[in-house]
């Protein structure tokens, strides 16, 4: 491997985070194209449908003569099958570029290695696995859905500095408020960022929420409720038809996860209360968890979920607002 293989991979991951909010249900994917040090094309995947990046590398390149002594780097594995567009592997092949180099190769099922061995039967020079950790967390809800058959699951909550997600209360009586404006405004960011968004009865019953992305610019999650004997009334704003929802009858965590692997969704965030969050974690069904920690304490109440097998990745200070990270590591 290369010191100028790991410059230019680096440039595709770059690239590739460009395509955030329109390659869905896509992964990001980044190309560059490189002749003799120097590069000559680049490309991200814009938007599910559209080109590949490796398309938008290729033809951003004005002087296609060099092509054929050129290195294309690509973050995920080139597809080697008809979709929505035609196989890159076909493109890169057809111009007779000699060098590849691949970040990761890909779950899923269509390409899983093929478009490696297709590429290296035309007799294409192919490097896989350079900065290969940073190019399958890049897409590690991608990875998620095509492995284990289930979205990405993060876990997010607010809690009093002395551990309590609540006071206890009754329907109609006004929740806690942990958040400032900021951090408030970065849960509505991180909504947008999920395709479904989770809530427990208890939840809807007694704090009614919208679960939309009113304070952030960003599509809406599908909303998902359980409610097992219908006790959900139609006034609550999960029944108002604004957005779509799910409404669960049964509370089996596996079958409401096979139900959204059926559906495509690639993403939960789940915003429920203490019991169907530490249901989760007991099941060790969950990859990422958001944790607000108010600088103030409730003396009592509804005690907080507890993690287990965490790993802290980040910690941040949002005006006394202690907003964490930590990622599921069995």
């Amino acid at each position: 491997m290369l010191e100028d293989d790991i410059k230019f991979m680096r440039r595709c991951i770059q690239l590739a985070k460009c395509g955030e909010a329109g390659a869905a249900p896509n992964p990001m994917v980044g190309a560059v194209v490189v002749c003799d040090g120097r590069i000559i094309g680049e490309g991200f995947h814009r938007r599910c449908g559209g080109p590949h990046a490796e398309v938008n590398a290729i033809e951003s390149v004005k002087e296609k003569h060099l092509l054929c002594r050129s290195t294309i780097y690509v973050s995920l594995e080139p597809c080697s099958h008809y979709g929505k567009t035609p196989p890159c592997t076909e493109l890169i092949i057809r111009n007779r570029i000699p060098r590849v180099v691949v970040g990761c190769s890909d779950p899923f099922a269509k390409v899983n290695g093929q478009g490696i061995k297709r590429l290296q039967d035309a007799g294409c020079e192919v490097l896989v696995g350079v900065l290969e950790e940073e190019c399958q967390n890049l897409n590690r809800r991608f990875f998620t859905f095509h492995k284990e058959h289930r979205p990405w699951i993060t876990l997010k909550w607010a809690q009093s500095k002395d551990g309590f997600i609540d006071r206890l209360r009754k329907a109609g009586e006004e929740p806690t408020q942990f958040s400032n404006a900021l951090t408030q405004t970065l849960v509505h960011r991180l909504r947008a960022r999920n395709q479904a968004i989770l809530v427990g009865t208890k939840t809807a019953l007694l704090d009614n929420p919208t679960l939309t992305t009113r304070l952030w610019s960003g599509p809406n999650p599908l909303r998902l409720t359980i409610d097992r004997h219908n006790i959900l009334p139609p006034t609550l704003h999960l029944k108002d038809g604004s957005s779509p929802t799910v409404i669960y009858t049964h509370e089996s965590l596996r079958e409401i996860l096979d139900d959204l692997y059926n559906r495509g969704i690639q993403s939960l965030l789940v915003e429920g209360g203490a019991k169907l969050l530490q249901r989760f974690i007991d099941e060790g069904l969950w990859d990422e968890a958001r944790i607000e920690t108010a600088p103030f304490c409730l003396e009592g109440g509804i005690a907080a979920p507890t993690l287990q097998d965490e790993h802290l990745m980040s910690k941040h200070n949002f005006g006394g607002q202690i907003v964490q990270y930590y990622l599921h590591k069995p």
